[in-house]
């Protein structure tokens, strides 16, 4: 990955867990980062342009001020601030970034958590989204299914636990095929056989990222039950969970997959969603 740290600002607390996160991070990889503030909401109505210039203002004093905090410690801060759809600004800002960090918020909390989500389904790099509440796990937790986007994710999700020196747990999760109507009891040897299949994956995982990453401890778990709510309990005692995004083509680009949506929607920890 190329390019500075994008950070999605706004004048919020959350947002300063978000350049906290990113600052950590580039003064641990050489990096840089860039505070990006826009300004929404503008539709060209009689009298806008003068609420637009003191909006405009504001944020470049509150995106300056930032800057001066955050690099304090030595690492180059950059700052840039504009108007339009703050989606689309950072999607367009993620074609050139190592990553886009952004402040979230669970679900029902507020629209962050809905533009986070729009924001990881379209990136061009990864996005990590950090929750408002300090997350104080500890180890690395990635989903895998075996798809190529689950690849890119237990490649970044080592990485980064060999950077932080933390354990990597692969977590994936089976459950039957859902029979509509009075099915009853699921043969044993099916159920048997779908927990031998996930397990066998997760352990293919597992060797491989101990062949890459000798030193890093690697831990494998398949569990019985839905994904999302599989991973979502296990992220929530981690420092980082580690998703895909399983976005496709031209349309499905802008969408996540169930997974990975409900995991940020519900965000139990600093959570990135790697394409």
């Amino acid at each position: 990955m190329t390019g500075a740290i994008v950070v999605g600002f706004v004048d919020a607390t959350v947002s300063g867990h978000a350049g906290d996160w990113a600052v950590a991070r580039a003064a641990a990889t050489g990096g840089a980062v860039e505070l990006l503030a826009i300004v929404g909401g503008a539709v060209g109505a009689v009298g806008e342009q003068q609420v637009l210039d003191a909006a405009l203002a504001h944020a470049t004093d509150a995106v300056a001020a930032e800057a001066a905090r955050l690099g304090a410690g030595g690492v180059a801060v950059s700052t840039r601030v504009d108007h339009g759809n703050p989606v689309a600004a950072l999607v367009e800002a993620s074609a050139h970034a190592a990553l886009v960090v952004i402040g979230g918020e669970s679900r029902g909390s507020g629209r962050r958590g809905l533009h986070g989500a729009r924001i990881a389904a379209a990136a061009h790099s990864p996005v990590v989204v950090v929750p408002a509440a300090d997350a104080a796990g500890s180890g690395v937790v990635v989903g895998v299914d075996g798809s190529d986007v689950s690849d890119a994710a237990i490649t970044f999700a080592a990485a980064e636990a060999a950077r932080l020196g933390e354990p990597l747990r692969v977590v994936s999760a089976w459950t039957p095929v859902a029979v509509p109507g009075d099915f009853g009891l699921y043969p044993d040897l099916y159920l048997t056989d779908l927990a031998a299949i996930a397990a066998a994956n997760v352990d293919a995982v597992v060797q491989r990222v101990a062949s890459a990453h000798p030193d890093l401890a690697v831990t494998g778990d398949a569990l019985e039950g839905d994904p999302a709510t599989a991973l979502e309990e296990a992220g929530a005692g981690a420092a980082l969970l580690v998703v895909g995004s399983h976005g496709r083509g031209a349309f499905a680009r802008f969408v996540l997959g169930s997974v990975s949506e409900h995991v940020v929607g519900a965000l139990p920890t600093v959570t990135a969603v790697v394409r």
